[in-house]
């Protein structure tokens, strides 16, 4: 773990500055007692309305996470203290089925990891991501998973069932093709082995499987695109999707620094072709706009996606239309009589 080091929250008032070396950052565990589960999302320009977050905070400590922000809001710092100070919420499943029971829930997508990885290694003990699967299974609710963890594995048999019974995808977080680069912004996710490997095994259990390049960080993983596509094929995905690196409030002081770690040499040359992909900035909050780049060198990128995925042979039509499966159990068994 990195030593303690959180830029300043905007939600705080005081500011304290420490008068000697800060200590190394201890993983601290917090329980939830949140009331509801399902997350809104009213962002016009992400294609899910549903998700559900398991925990807050994120162990895998990834340098650009946009997520890192809302650990602010509950008084945290957004550097060390997200991906070391966890939350853990240990009623949703309980609050999931509740949800599912409400007559207003007609079964929608619901997305896991909208926000933090639903399978860091937190999952391994508290079992929580497997717990709410188990509740869209017994529901028939569709679901997709966006993760970095190989934990995923372990819940073979309930994807299996969500498969048959409802829908599912897996996507992937494979922003990087070398496990070397991987380790200095993703410090504590698994590798890029482990991942296309339980990409792998997933897609020959039936499992639908996706590859997310996110995010594209214009002058370190561009040129990795044509290579993840390839071997993403290759391990069986169906679909694969990318994006432009977001720095929105705390996130950018968190990756500059952490850049500069990683790559005192390029970190000019990064942040400055970041700016000419941004139109003069380092990010963009406005929607539609946040995801995506402009000007010629993000065209380039963007061609250079677009070819690499016709030439490694992507499925043309992709991902299945997501099934109107949503079933109460109780309904089914008055549907036998």
């Amino acid at each position: 773990m990195r030593r303690i080091s959180n830029p300043p929250n905007p939600f705080e008032s005081r500011h304290r500055d420490l008068l000697e070396p800060a200590s190394v950052a201890k993983l601290m565990l917090y329980t939830d007692d949140s009331r509801e589960i399902l997350s809104r999302n009213d962002s016009p320009d992400l294609p899910f309305r549903w998700s559900v977050n398991p925990y807050r905070g994120c162990f895998h400590a990834c340098a650009y996470c946009y997520a890192r922000p809302t650990h602010e809001y509950w008084g945290f710092g957004a550097g060390t203290d997200f991906e070391s100070k966890l939350v853990v919420k240990q009623d949703a499943p309980r609050l999931l089925r509740q949800a599912f029971e409400k007559p207003s829930w007609k079964g929608e997508l619901i997305v896991f990891s909208g926000n933090t990885d639903c399978y860091q290694p937190l999952e391994a003990s508290h079992g929580l991501t497997r717990a709410c699967l188990e509740v869209c299974a017994e529901y028939r609710n569709p679901v997709a998973i966006i993760t970095k963890g190989a934990l995923v594995l372990r819940d073979l048999d309930v994807l299996r069932r969500l498969q048959r019974e409802a829908w599912v995808l897996v996507y992937f977080s494979i922003p990087f093709s070398s496990d070397e680069v991987a380790r200095k912004l993703e410090p504590q996710a698994p590798s890029i082995t482990k991942r296309f490997a339980a990409m792998s095994l997933l897609a020959a259990a039936g499992i639908p499987t996706g590859l997310s390049i996110a995010p594209i960080i214009p002058a370190v993983n561009e040129e990795d695109i044509p290579d993840l596509l390839e071997r993403s094929v290759h391990a069986g995905a169906c679909t694969a999707t990318y994006s432009l690196l977001r720095l929105s409030g705390s996130v950018e002081s968190v990756f500059v620094d952490r850049l500069a770690e990683a790559f005192p040499e390029r970190v000019a040359k990064i942040t400055n072709r970041l700016r000419e992909v941004r139109g003069g900035t380092l990010t963009d909050g406005r929607f539609f706009k946040r995801q995506d780049g402009q000007g010629p060198y993000w065209d380039l990128i963007t061609q250079l996606f677009e070819l690499a995925k016709r030439k490694t042979g992507f499925p043309a039509d992709g991902m299945s239309p997501i099934s109107e499966t949503f079933c109460r159990p109780g309904q089914r068994q008055l549907s036998l009589f």
